[in-house]
């Protein structure tokens, strides 16, 4: 009997899991009362509450990325944009932020959380945005726009080759707006939305040129809802405690 080689098997790597993560926008406001106090309380304020802040981030719980809104939303003054694997991370930090002196001046009217998640639909154009998707990378951008999303039902029942065909509209948009960064989480189940869309950018007239021209798109037929919006402009944690006040 001959005896025939076998061929070693190419070794297979195993497959990287990479992580979801969860996402939250917590928008305060703080009660103008706050204001009134002597500024020496005031900064004492500041100071515990960005340390709370700082020691999530130390101990690698989240990425909080901090935002100010004096001046752009009647009903919120500053956002936190909270970033990590861990759910329960969100529930502890927004825990031992309300237990700050600070924290018993705010309140909290606008909260949206959210998953990262891979698209189910093809980027022709740029094929690893997919990839990108599953982990969220904050740039240093100067201005950020938030805003929860909410299809018709309609949506869901059209074929998915009809849906593609205007998410390719959609895309080509887009990358005719190279400054402008997209960040799609997704909520469904976890909260009212069905996303939420975050965008990063150096030039905020291209952010209002691109919603325009995405107005009037053949996909823009299926948008229930995508209020209310939010522009924030980035500041260290220090910064945006000092604007409120």
């Amino acid at each position: 009997m001959t005896e025939v080689a076998v061929q070693p098997q190419a070794e297979r790597k195993p497959k990287v899991e990479i992580k979801r993560q969860f996402v939250s926008f917590a928008f305060y406001q703080v009660d103008p009362v706050w204001r009134r106090l002597p500024q020496s309380e005031r900064q004492a304020h500041k100071v515990e509450f960005g340390s709370v802040i700082k020691k999530f981030v130390d101990e690698k719980r989240c990425q909080i990325i901090t935002y100010t809104l004096m001046g752009m939303k009647a009903e919120a003054d500053f956002l936190l944009w909270i970033i990590s694997e861990d759910l329960e991370a969100h529930q502890e930090l927004a825990s031992a932020l309300a237990a700050t002196k600070l924290g018993a001046y705010l309140t909290r009217p606008h909260s949206f959380l959210a998953m990262t998640k891979r698209t189910m639909y093809i980027d022709r154009i740029s094929p690893e945005h997919a990839e990108d998707r599953l982990h969220i990378l904050p740039g240093k951008h100067k201005y950020f726009f938030v805003y929860p999303f909410v299809k018709k039902r309609d949506w869901y029942v059209l074929p998915f080759e009809e849906r593609q065909k205007m998410m390719d509209e959609h895309i080509r948009i887009g990358n005719k707006y190279p400054s402008v960064k997209l960040n799609t989480t997704y909520s469904f189940g976890l909260d009212d939305q069905e996303f939420v869309v975050a965008f990063e950018t150096d030039v905020a007239a291209d952010f209002l040129d691109l919603v325009q021209e995405l107005r009037e798109s053949q996909g823009s037929l299926y948008t229930l809802r995508d209020t209310p919006i939010f522009t924030c402009i980035s500041q260290t944690t220090e910064g945006m405690l000092d604007s409120l006040a």
